[in-house]
């Protein structure tokens, strides 16, 4: 997936989770700045209780073809991925998620648009 003209892998999607989530690690490595976070309700916690919610932002992501307006929760912890897809993206999208295959499938111009699990590489600028 592209996000600000930045490729971003190890990117996680899963229906379980009732938000989209953005590390403040991940916006510092797309140089995007913390102005851009607004104030939200969503309440983040770690596994010790304290709070790690930060806010709200909203940003366009390609996946596939396909061009995608998020409004993410951008948290202040450690994570093991880069972006979260929650269900709200994967209800906006209508995707079908194949976890063991690391497949995801949705929609895009009535065409069936397959997206496979890659490499674990980090964030890198489209030369």
């Amino acid at each position: 997936m592209t996000c600000e003209e930045h490729y971003v892998k190890r990117v996680m999607a899963g229906g379980e989770w009732g938000v989209d989530i953005c590390p403040l690690s991940t916006l510092q490595s797309l140089k995007i700045s913390t102005d851009w976070i607004c104030t939200n309700n969503v309440c983040v916690r770690a596994f010790d209780g304290s709070k790690r919610t930060l806010g709200k932002i909203y940003m366009i992501v390609t996946i596939g073809p396909a061009e995608f307006g998020i409004t993410y929760t951008v948290i202040d912890m450690d994570t093991s991925y880069n972006l979260l897809l929650g269900k709200p993206w994967i209800l906006m999208a209508r995707a079908v998620l194949f976890t063991l295959h690391q497949v995801v499938k949705f929609e895009h111009d009535k065409k069936e648009i397959i997206i496979y699990g890659k490499d674990d590489l980090p964030i890198t600028r489209d030369p």
